[in-house]
């Protein structure tokens, strides 16, 4: 029904307030068990996809005496513009290893204008395999003769604000066919970071559930099959790990994907503003618990202690609560439980600079006409409602996927997460197998639908703490250079 703007479903911390939420973090952590939740199962190969669409047009012209990468240097998001900066890519070290072993030099190939042989280096399972290896394991980021990927700045960035007696938790959720790997990257680099940062780290994986994969059909809707006739189901999306989520330990979660990272010289915002996030939800949290253990035993309440709460719900948790004038006590005592005796997030939010992305948005629900705090994803839009799309382009803010979330209630007991999802904000997109056309059906996404009836507050957070790779140029931004380097 709008966009959520400032002071208008968004908050906005001063810098006195940011200053006292900072400081007022660790008291407020002390009984609380935390949790970095880190997806983290995408494979990289949509970060070479220009560079696969340069090595295939390439490949056609062998006959050529220079294959040069294609596209404007001047660029950023070019193959050209790759190839100029090649050598200042973190995983530039492994490359040169790489081809040395295979009898090749990276150099020369640089000099004779040779990228075919340069991206199969790189992109083949000959050489550092980069197509197929996850996101997590691409270096990102040099440091003199350091270089480290993006599973171990999570590791970096958890150190500075997770310790909790001397203990880090960090669950990752992978692929299957990821495991492994993984695993190996930890038991080279862990004990490194527990040394440097006088910790110990607790790690845990998961994988997205199998019965959450949804079935395809054709462009006719029927049941889509493969070449053996076999019905196709495929990976619900990342609303499927909802479920990953309900299955952890831990009561303040603090979730961000693999690829938002950045060097340490510039990461001093993010740490900032985490706890400033993780703060602003304790002492929320704090208050809903007290009024909860008042409103469970309670048959009535004084007018001014019932105006009191609203007031409370209405104002710092955006909950309306419609008609309650028309309601009994015991009526009111019970819709006033149930609203604030739910799961809790409070979500960064970035000013809109034209990065892809959802943002934050007032959703009314069909069906109860509640309106509430939602972030949306432009795919659950009607962009041929003039109306509707009209607000959706009107948003001031976008979702860096910055959360902090409450999961377990006043009474200490996990929530059921998978309660709290509104079913009827999946989605469909179109997607191909083996060249042929199909529809796939998208479970509500993990930061939307899947959280549609959690508590929701929204904070404005600078653009510094949103640093994503999407594509591999992405790496040559200043957010993941090291100057000196």
């Amino acid at each position: 029904v709008a966009s959520a703007g400032v002071n208008k479903g968004i908050n906005v911390c001063n810098t006195l307030e940011l200053d006292r939420l900072t400081k007022k973090y660790d008291t407020l952590i002390q009984q609380c068990e935390l949790l970095k939740f880190v997806p983290a199962s995408g494979a990289a190969t949509r970060m070479f996809k220009h560079l696969f669409t340069w090595r295939e047009a390439m490949k056609a012209h062998l006959d050529q005496e220079s294959l040069s990468l294609g596209g404007d240097p001047l660029n950023p998001s070019s193959a050209a513009a790759f190839g100029i900066a090649l050598p200042k890519y973190a995983f530039y070290p492994a490359l040169e290893k790489q081809m040395q072993a295979q009898g090749n030099s990276l150099d020369q190939c640089l000099q004779k204008e040779d990228y075919l042989s340069i991206l199969e280096a790189l992109l083949n399972k000959e050489g550092l395999n980069y197509a197929a290896l996850p996101k997590a394991l691409i270096a990102f980021h040099s440091y003199g003769s350091e270089q480290r990927c993006s599973l171990e700045e999570h590791l970096v960035e958890a150190a500075a604000y997770l310790v909790k007696e001397g203990l880090v938790s960090i669950h990752f959720t992978v692929s299957p066919e990821h495991l492994s790997l993984f695993k190996q990257k930890l038991a080279e680099k862990q004990a490194l970071y527990e040394k440097r940062f006088n910790i110990k780290y607790h790690i845990t994986y998961s994988i997205q559930k199998p019965s959450t994969d949804t079935i395809a059909v054709d462009l006719n809707n029927s049941i889509f099959r493969d070449s053996q006739g076999a019905m196709l189901f495929r990976p619900g999306g990342h609303g499927a790990l909802i479920e990953n989520l309900n299955d952890c330990k831990g009561d303040i979660i603090f979730i961000k994907n693999i690829d938002n990272v950045t060097i340490d010289a510039l990461r001093a915002d993010t740490i900032v503003y985490k706890k400033a996030l993780a703060a602003i939800l304790l002492e929320l949290r704090e208050q809903i618990f007290s009024y909860l253990s008042l409103l469970e035993t309670a048959t009535t309440l004084p007018c001014e202690k019932m105006d009191e709460i609203v007031k409370f719900a209405s104002q710092k948790l955006n909950i309306v609560l419609p008609d309650l004038d028309t309601k009994s006590q015991i009526q009111k005592i019970k819709l006033v439980y149930n609203a604030l005796n739910r799961p809790m997030r409070v979500c960064g939010m970035v000013k809109n600079e034209g990065e892809p992305g959802g943002g934050p948005f007032w959703v009314q629900n069909p069906n109860t006409k509640e309106i509430s705090l939602q972030i949306v994803e432009s795919s659950q839009i009607n962009m041929q409602n003039e109306a509707q799309k009209a607000i959706f382009e009107s948003a001031t803010h976008f979702n860096p996927v910055d959360l902090v979330c409450s999961v377990k209630n006043y009474k200490g007991e996990n929530f059921d997460l998978r309660q709290y999802v509104d079913p009827n904000t999946a989605f469909i997109s179109y997607k191909s197998v083996a060249g042929k056309d199909l529809k796939a059906l998208e479970l509500p996404g993990l930061w939307n639908g899947a959280m549609a009836h959690w508590i929701t507050i929204f904070v404005e957070v600078p653009i510094s703490v949103f640093t994503p790779v999407k594509i591999v140029n992405d790496l040559q931004r200043k957010e993941h250079r090291n100057m000196e380097v």
